[in-house]
C-alpha cells in the first residue's frame, strides 16, 4: 500500500510480482484513470477499449503486469474493473482462437442460468441464436460479445454483434445493491446472427479458461486491498488498541499470501507450466486463497471499523457491497470440492 490520501489509507497501484519502473508508472496512471471513471460504466467501456490495445495477454511473458493492472483497477473501483476484465478476457480468447477482435468492446457471456438454455442453429455459413442468456453484463453498452450456446447436445462459443436487431437486453431485472451500475441482467436473442469461435467444447477445454479465472481473482485481490486501506487509514488516524492492531495484522498477512499466490501463478504461466490440468489446479488454488483472503478482509474491516463507514462513507460502503457480490463468481465450497477431486486424480497435492 503506497502513498497516503487520507481515508483510503494510501491509495495507489496494486502490484503482483516485481514490476519495473515503466510498469509502475503505467499502473499509477491506470489507478488515476480508474478513479476518475469510478462508477461510470460508459467511461469504463472506453477505458477497456484503450487497455485492450496496451496490456499483454496472459502467458506472453508479462502476466504479472496484466494481473497487477486488474488488481489496480479493483482497488480503484470495482465497477470499472468489472467492465474491463471481461473485455480483456474476450481479447485473449479470440487470440487463442486466431480470430480478429476488431476495434469494438467485448463481453463474455458463458454462464448458464435457469430455464431453457440459449440455443444455436446452423444458418448458411453461420448460426442463429434463439432464447435467453443470463448474466450479460452491460450488454447495452458493448459492441460485441462471446456467448456460449447449445447446438443439440454440444456447447459452443459464438461471436455476436450486440447492436443487431435480434439482441434485446431485458430491462428492470438488475436489482443488485453491489455493482449496481453494472447491469448484468439477461439478454433475449431472437434469430441473432452469430459466428462460431472454436470447436464444440473448446471454450472450456482451452488452457486460457483457467488463466482467465485467475485474472478474475486478481480483481478480487485489488478490491480487498481497496477495503483494507480504509482499515489502515482508521488505524493511522488515532492510536489503535490491540484489537485494531490484531485485525490489521491479520489482514496484512492474508493479503500478502494472496499476492504471493498470484505472483507465483503468473511466473508459472509465463514459464509454460500451467497447461492442461495443471492450469486448472492452479486456478482453483489461487481463487481459493484470494477469495478466502477477501472474505476475511470484509469480515475484519467490518469488525474493526464498526457501522460508521458503511453508513456515512459512500466510497467505502460501495466498495464493500461491490466486492461482496463480485466474490460470488467464486463457487466457494463447490470449488474447494473440485480442487479436492483434482488432488485425488493427480495424486500430488501442492504441499
Amino acid at each position: 500500500m503506497t502513498g497516503d490520501d487520507g481515508r483510503d489509507g494510501g491509495a495507489g497501484p496494486v502490484v503482483v510480482g516485481h514490476p519495473d519502473d515503466d510498469e509502475r508508472a503505467h499502473l499509477a496512471a491506470l489507478h488515476a484513470a480508474a478513479r476518475r471513471a469510478a462508477g461510470d460504466v460508459r467511461v469504463a467501456v472506453g477505458l477497456a477499449g484503450d487497455l485492450g490495445r496496451r496490456l499483454p495477454a496472459p502467458g506472453e511473458g508479462r502476466t504479472a503486469h496484466l494481473w497487477s493492472a486488474l488488481a489496480t483497477l479493483g482497488a480503484a473501483d470495482l465497477t470499472v474493473a468489472r467492465v474491463v476484465e471481461p473485455h480483456l478476457d474476450a481479447l485473449a480468447i479470440l487470440r487463442q482462437a486466431a480470430e480478429d477482435a476488431g476495434d469494438g468492446t467485448w463481453g463474455v457471456y458463458a454462464a448458464e442460468g435457469p430455464g431453457e438454455p440459449l440455443r444455436a442453429r446452423p444458418d448458411g455459413a453461420g448460426h442463429l441464436l434463439d432464447g435467453r442468456k443470463h448474466w450479460c453484463s452491460v450488454a447495452a453498452d458493448l459492441d460485441q460479445a462471446l456467448v456460449s450456446a447449445w447446438v443439440g447436445t454440444e456447447r459452443r462459443l459464438f461471436a455476436v454483434d450486440l447492436r443487431q436487431d435480434g439482441v434485446a437486453p431485458v430491462p428492470g431485472t438488475w436489482v443488485a445493491r453491489g455493482l449496481a451500475a453494472v447491469d448484468s441482467g439477461p439478454v433475449d436473442f431472437m434469430a441473432a446472427r452469430a459466428r462460431a469461435v472454436g470447436s464444440a467444447g473448446w471454450y472450456l477445454e482451452r488452457p486460457g479458461f483457467a488463466w482467465g479465472a485467475i485474472g478474475v481473482a486478481a480483481v478480487w485481490f485489488g478490491g480487498a486491498v481497496g477495503i483494507a486501506r480504509r482499515l489502515l487509514a482508521a488505524s493511522r488516524s488515532r492510536t489503535p488498541d490491540q484489537v485494531a492492531e490484531m485485525h490489521l495484522g491479520a489482514v496484512d498477512a492474508r493479503l500478502h499470501a494472496a499476492g504471493c499466490v498470484l505472483a507465483q501463478a503468473a511466473a508459472d504461466l509465463d514459464a509454460g507450466a500451467l497447461a492442461g490440468a495443471a492450469g486448472w489446479r492452479s486456478a482453483l488454488r489461487a481463487r481459493e486463497v484470494v477469495a478466502g483472503a477477501a472474505e476475511d478482509v470484509l469480515r475484519r474491516t467490518g469488525h474493526g471499523l464498526g457501522p460508521s463507514p458503511l453508513a456515512t462513507d459512500e466510497d467505502h460502503a460501495r466498495r464493500v457491497a461491490d466486492l461482496d457480490l463480485y466474490l460470488r463468481q467464486w463457487h466457494a465450497e463447490r470449488d474447494a470440492a473440485a480442487l479436492g477431486r483434482e488432488v485425488l486424480r493427480d495424486g500430488t497435492p501442492a504441499w
